[in-house]
C-alpha cells in the first residue's frame, strides 16, 4: 500500500534541480481547475488542496498565477486552444503527454476504492469473493480496470452522494469512491454517516495527481520549470508535509 511517505519519497527522487528564482515573474500563469472537491473546487478555501499546493509553490518560485474553474471538458477544450496555460488536478497519460507538461506530482494520491459499514465490514482483497454482495457505484464513472475486469453484478447512483446514502441506508454492501471525496462527503453533506461508513484497504487503485501545462506554448517549459523548482522548495523547508496533512488527511 502506498503511502504519504512514498509518495513524497518520489516525488523528491523527480525532481530536476534548478536554481531558485528570487523575484517574481511579470506574467501570471492562467490556470483551470474543474469541481473535484475536495481536491479542487471553487467553493473550497484556497481553490481545494491541489489548487492551494499549486499556488504555494509557484510562490515559492517567486511566481503569481490565476484560477478559473470550468466543466472538465470545457476546462481541457481551453487548455488546447491556449486559453489556460495549465491545468490543475490531472491525471498521467500517454496521450495526455503529447501535449501537456507533467512536472513532478502534487503529492496526492487518488485512492479509488470501496467504503463499507462500520457494523458490516467486508474484505476486498480478493474481488473474486464480491460476487455476492450489492455494489454501489456511480453512473458514467470509469471505473478501475481491475474492478471492471472482475465483471461484479453492481447497483448504480447518480452520484457519489447518493451511492454512500445507500450504502448508509443498508440499499448495498459496498459503494466504489474515491477515497477522499468518501471523507470529504462525510465531513460535509453526510455527516450523520460518520462513525458508521469507513474507508476499506486496500484500494483498487492509486493514481497521483498533477498541475500541468502546455507543451506547445513558449512558456509551458519555464512555467513547469518555475513549478518544479517550488515543489522542491516545499519539500525541502516542511511545506508541503504540511499542506498535505492538512488538506488530505486521509492519505
Amino acid at each position: 500500500m502506498t503511502t504519504r511517505r512514498d509518495c513524497l519519497r518520489r516525488l523528491v527522487a523527480a525532481l530536476p534541480v534548478l536554481p531558485t528564482v528570487a523575484r517574481a515573474a511579470d506574467t501570471p500563469v492562467r490556470l483551470v481547475a474543474t469541481e473535484f472537491p475536495p481536491y479542487t473546487g471553487s467553493t473550497l478555501p484556497g481553490g481545494g488542496i491541489a489548487c492551494e499546493i499549486t499556488r504555494a509553490a509557484l510562490r515559492q518560485a517567486g511566481q503569481s498565477m490565476t484560477l478559473s474553474f470550468r466543466p472538465w471538458a470545457r476546462a481541457l477544450l481551453e487548455f488546447q486552444r491556449g486559453e489556460h496555460d495549465g491545468v490543475i488536478g490531472t491525471w498521467r497519460s500517454a496521450e495526455r503527454e503529447r501535449t501537456m507538461l507533467f512536472p513532478p506530482p502534487l503529492g496526492i494520491l487518488n485512492q479509488v476504492g470501496f467504503m463499507c459499514r462500520a457494523d458490516h465490514r467486508i474484505r476486498v482483497d480478493d474481488m473474486s469473493a464480491l460476487r455476492g454482495q450489492r455494489i454501489g457505484v456511480v453512473n458514467g464513472y470509469a471505473n478501475p480496470e481491475r474492478f471492471e475486469a472482475a465483471k461484479l453484478p453492481v447497483e448504480t447512483a447518480v452520484d457519489d452522494l447518493a451511492n454512500l446514502r445507500k450504502l448508509l441506508a443498508g440499499r448495498v454492501d459496498l459503494a466504489l469512491i474515491d477515497k477522499g471525496v468518501g471523507a470529504h462527503l462525510l465531513e460535509t453533506q453526510l455527516r450523520e454517516g460518520a462513525g458508521k461508513l469507513v474507508w476499506v484497504e486496500p484500494a483498487i487503485s492509486e493514481l497521483p495527481l498533477y498541475t500541468v501545462f502546455s507543451r506547445t506554448r513558449p512558456e509551458g517549459e519555464r512555467f513547469a520549470a518555475a513549478f518544479a523548482r517550488g515543489v522542491g522548495d516545499l519539500h525541502s523547508n516542511g511545506r508541503l508535509a504540511a499542506l498535505l496533512q492538512q488538506g488530505a488527511r486521509w492519505q
